[in-house]
């Protein structure tokens, strides 16, 4: 732990956790004061929580877990944030296999990407509206990038909370990825499967039944009306929920086409 004076000159920081057998990072993190030794306490005084990593902490053992500040005195939380996002982009797309429940915020936005995702993300058409037998569902956190059609599948198949009535409606998934449409899958048959709650949930420990699906790329004429289409736009930053159901983003595009018709006779009548 660290001491009082050493606290006091931190700031906001960033920091790694360590596997010392091959000196590879398996987490990484932002806070204040001593944040960076809270994860392995958390998993020693808690060992029926299961998570990949309270589970990588318990096999390498609290007394040889390294912690490691990539970097400190930070003048915003704000700043933490995106160098945290970074690093887990960089260290994701280096192929480790980081036990992060999420990318990091503001990944999504202007995280590492290969210079044809730049080229569709600044030229990529609005998608105006999607059927009401689509849904689309963020695979930021699941997808390592460059890696084709079937990591795309994988990333996008489960397991996620949808409901059961819902899926009966659902024929199409839109993969998004940093508010893209890379990819379009028809359902085959959608399946349950089990999820441990996170470990902050007050049912931790507990599993609940999520959503997977069997399919495969849809059809040309369903396909080309989706991919390489924006919805950048109606994504609300910090939103936790991966699932947007066409009632969503339908209804952000009306509100959309509402502000553009005010903002235009706002402007008329000062005239």
């Amino acid at each position: 732990m660290f001491d009082e004076k050493t606290t006091k000159q931190l700031g906001y920081y960033v920091y790694m956790l360590i596997d010392p057998k091959d000196n590879t990072p398996f987490y990484v993190g932002k806070g204040t004061n001593n944040r960076v030794f809270d994860h392995v306490k958390f998993a020693i005084d808690n060992p029926h929580i299961v998570s990949d990593k309270c589970d990588k902490i318990r096999e390498i053992g609290a007394e040889n877990v390294k912690h490691v500040i990539l970097t400190h005195g930070l003048a915003s939380e704000i700043d933490a944030y995106k160098v945290e996002a970074l690093a887990i982009d960089l260290l994701n797309f280096s192929g480790l296999s980081l036990t992060n429940e999420v990318s990091g915020h503001h990944v999504s936005e202007s995280g590492i990407m290969t210079t044809d995702e730049i080229e569709r993300l600044y030229n990529a058409e609005r998608l105006e509206q999607i059927g009401d037998d689509c849904i689309v569902i963020n695979i930021n956190g699941q997808y390592n990038r460059a890696m084709g059609t079937t990591a795309i599948y994988n990333a996008t198949k489960q397991a996620w909370r949808i409901d059961k009535n819902r899926r009966k409606e659902i024929q199409y998934v839109l993969s998004e990825y940093r508010g893209l449409i890379i990819e379009v899958f028809k359902v085959s048959k959608w399946y349950d499967i089990a999820r441990p709650y996170g470990p902050q949930s007050k049912k931790a420990g507990q599993e609940y039944l999520a959503s997977g699906f069997d399919g495969e790329v849809a059809e040309d004429s369903i396909r080309d009306k989706y991919i390489n289409r924006s919805i950048a736009d109606r994504k609300k930053k910090g939103r936790a929920n991966p699932i947007s159901y066409a009632d969503s983003i339908n209804s952000n595009q009306n509100l959309w086409f509402i502000r553009q018709m005010r903002s235009f006779y706002h402007v008329e009548n000062v005239f």
